[in-house]
């Protein structure tokens, strides 16, 4: 593993659930979890096919109940990332998710994890409150953007929304990512380009002017107009190349747009999406990349630098 620093913009907070820490946790809060969602000797999670992502990904998250299960997962993933050499990580939580607690418990709970790994590390940690797409109605959508302009958190520092998805989607959330750049003065960012094509990227700069970022966007390689109008704009890349692969976006590494997007002048950084589902982590993500690129430590330096310069903190 390469000793350059590392800095990550997109991991969801329920992804980086070991199966073991899963188990931990569904034990503690008394919960059966169905013995198909793991390898027979419970050490891996046992998925098959992008459907059964999901649903073993929903099954784990909601085992989530309380507020120390929150600082527990913070906590045991930033530390594990603090020792492949990350010095700062964007935690994508979902709060129109969480029906166990007040929202006020679960952001207690993620930050005293922030705390925590920030004391034993020197890791630090900001989040970025998501919306779910398939999930969540712009109504829902547009009253979370207004929570945060109303309770302001000093972790909480940007806006993003995730799941399924669709073409035109996104202009149904316009409003929302709107309200958060207006009124709660959040960073936004939203996944696209990932399994829909690269007309996602180009309906999400369009709806919503503000962004910076976009979450994957790897099929922004397939439209020449559209990486234009990434550069144009500075607008930053968060790639997860072992996600992509493993939920079947592209086929082996070998296939990964990353060193075409790079050549053409995109900006892009590394990150590890749901690190124990795809089996990696930040620091896996540098090193596949380095192996599979041919990238020196100089230029996962500069992946680093971008990471660290388009940060919501």
């Amino acid at each position: 593993m390469t000793s350059v620093s590392k800095a990550e913009l997109h991991v969801h907070i329920e992804g980086t659930l070991t199966a073991a820490k899963a188990l931990e946790v569904a034990r503690r809060n008394g919960i059966d979890l169905p013995a198909r969602l793991f390898t027979a000797d419970e050490t891996d999670y046992a998925w098959q096919g992008f459907e059964d992502f999901i649903h073993t990904y929903d099954a784990v998250a909601a085992c989530l109940r309380t507020a120390d299960d929150y600082r527990d997962i913070t906590a045991d993933y930033l530390i594990r990332s603090a020792a492949e050499g990350c010095v700062y990580a964007e935690l994508h939580i979902a709060p129109t998710l969480i029906s166990q607690m007040s929202h006020e418990d679960y952001l207690a709970g993620l930050s005293a994890g922030i705390d925590e790994a920030r004391v034993k590390t020197g890791i630090d940690a900001r989040m970025v409150a998501t919306i779910v797409r398939h999930q969540d109605t712009p109504e829902a959508a547009e009253a979370l953007a207004r929570y945060y302009a109303q309770n302001p958190h000093p972790y909480v520092t940007g806006f993003g929304i995730a799941g399924i998805e669709k073409e035109d989607d996104i202009f149904s959330f316009a409003k929302a990512f709107q309200i958060a750049h207006e009124e709660s003065g959040l960073g936004l960012t939203a996944h696209a380009g990932e399994y829909c094509g690269a007309v996602c990227v180009k309906n999400t700069l369009e709806a919503v002017p503000h962004l910076t970022r976009i979450g994957h966007g790897i099929r922004s390689i397939e439209d020449e107009g559209v990486l234009e109008m990434l550069k144009e704009r500075g607008i930053v890349l968060e790639v997860c190349p072992t996600s992509n692969v493993s939920t079947g976006v592209v086929k082996t590494m070998a296939d990964h747009p990353l060193s075409r997007l790079m050549a053409a002048g995109v900006k892009v950084t590394l990150a590890s999406d749901d690190p124990p589902f795809f089996h990696t982590s930040i620091g896996g993500e540098y090193g596949i990349v380095q192996k599979q690129f041919g990238l020196n430590d100089a230029s996962l330096q500069d992946i680093t630098d971008t990471a660290l310069a388009a940060a919501f903190r």
